[in-house]
C-alpha cells in the first residue's frame, strides 16, 4: 500500500470470546508489521452476563443477556501475551485494551475490571438493546417479526447518546453504525440519510466529551457525508479500527478508509500514533 497507514485501534485476538481457534495476538502483530502499521490495540470484548448490583443494568430491571455466551477475558495470560508481543515486535507499538459493551449499563463492573487490570485503550460499544427485561443483540432485534426498522434504529442511536453522556470510561466510540451490518435486505438498503438528526445528536455528545469517533472497516465504509456531519457538530478526532477477529483482517481496507476520512477534512495527527484530526 502506498498510503501511510494509521494505527489499528480495534483488534480482537484469542482473548475475545467470539474469535474462534484461528485467532492469534502474535500473528496479528506479524500482519500489522507486514502491512506497515505503526501500532495496534488489542481491544478485547468486555461484556457481562453476570453483573454488579451497583450497575444500572440492575436498577433498570435487566435480568439476563440473550444469548449469554460471552466469556470473561483471561487477564493474566492476556497481559503475558501483550508483554511477549512487545518484546518480539519492537518496531510496532502494541497497546492493551478492552471494548466495553454497553458501558453505561455496567459502569461498576467495568470500573472493577479496569481497576484490577488497567489497559491503554478503552472503546465503548452498543451491541445490544433492552427488550422486556433482557439485553438482546441488535442483530436479533432487527430481524424480529414485525419489527419497525426505522424506529429501532432511532432507538439505537438515542440509546447511544445516553451511553456517551452517562459513561466517561471510554476514549473511542466504536462502530456507531453497527446495526447497518445486519440490516434486513442488505447493507446497501440502509437509509443513512433518514437518521441524520439522530447521528448529529450522537456526534454532538461525542464532541462535547472530547472523544474520538471510530471508522470501522468491518462495517460498511462510512460515507464522506456522515463524517462531515461529525465534523460539523464539532468532532475533532477520528480513530481507525479494523475490528479484525482474525490476524489477516488487521488493517483491512485502511487505504480506502483513509481516502474517505481525508475527503471529510481530517488529517494525520501529531505523530503516526495519534488519532486523525480536523
Amino acid at each position: 500500500m502506498g498510503t501511510m497507514l494509521p494505527p489499528d485501534n480495534h483488534v480482537h485476538s484469542e482473548f475475545s470470546w467470539d474469535t474462534g481457534p484461528r485467532a492469534s495476538l502474535l500473528r496479528a502483530c506479524e500482519h500489522a508489521v507486514a502491512i506497515g502499521l505503526p501500532a495496534i490495540a488489542f481491544t478485547e470484548h468486555l461484556d457481562f452476563t453476570v453483573w454488579s448490583p451497583d450497575d444500572r443494568a440492575t436498577t433498570d430491571g435487566l435480568t439476563d443477556r440473550h444469548p449469554a455466551n460471552q466469556l470473561p477475558i483471561d487477564v493474566d495470560v492476556y497481559a503475558e501475551t501483550i508483554w511477549e508481543a512487545r518484546q518480539r515486535f519492537p518496531q510496532l507499538r502494541v497497546w492493551s485494551g478492552v471494548e466495553a459493551g454497553e458501558p453505561h449499563l455496567f459502569g461498576a463492573s467495568v470500573a472493577a475490571h479496569l481497576q484490577a487490570s488497567p489497559v491503554d485503550r478503552v472503546l465503548g460499544s452498543l451491541h445490544s438493546l433492552p427488550v422486556d427485561g433482557r439485553l438482546i443483540g441488535v442483530n436479533r432485534v432487527l430481524h424480529a417479526p414485525g419489527v419497525d426498522l426505522v424506529a429501532t434504529m432511532r432507538r439505537y442511536l438515542t440509546e447511544m447518546v445516553t451511553m456517551i453522556e452517562s459513561s466517561d470510561v471510554f476514549q473511542v466510540l466504536a462502530h456507531c453504525d453497527f446495526p447497518r451490518r445486519y440490516w434486513p435486505g442488505g447493507r446497501d438498503e440502509y437509509p443513512e440519510a433518514v437518521f441524520e438528526e439522530e447521528y448529529r445528536a450522537v456526534f454532538r455528545a461525542l464532541a462535547a466529551g472530547g472523544r474520538a469517533l471510530e471508522v470501522n472497516t468491518t462495517s460498511p465504509l462510512w460515507s464522506v457525508e456522515l463524517l462531515r456531519w461529525y465534523r460539523d457538530e464539532g468532532g475533532d478526532a477520528v480513530s481507525f479500527g479494523s475490528d479484525g477477529h482474525q490476524p489477516q483482517l488487521v488493517g483491512q481496507r485502511f487505504d480506502l478508509a483513509v481516502d474517505v476520512v481525508e475527503q471529510a477534512g481530517f488529517r494525520p495527527g501529531r505523530d503516526r500514533y495519534d488519532f486523525w484530526r480536523r
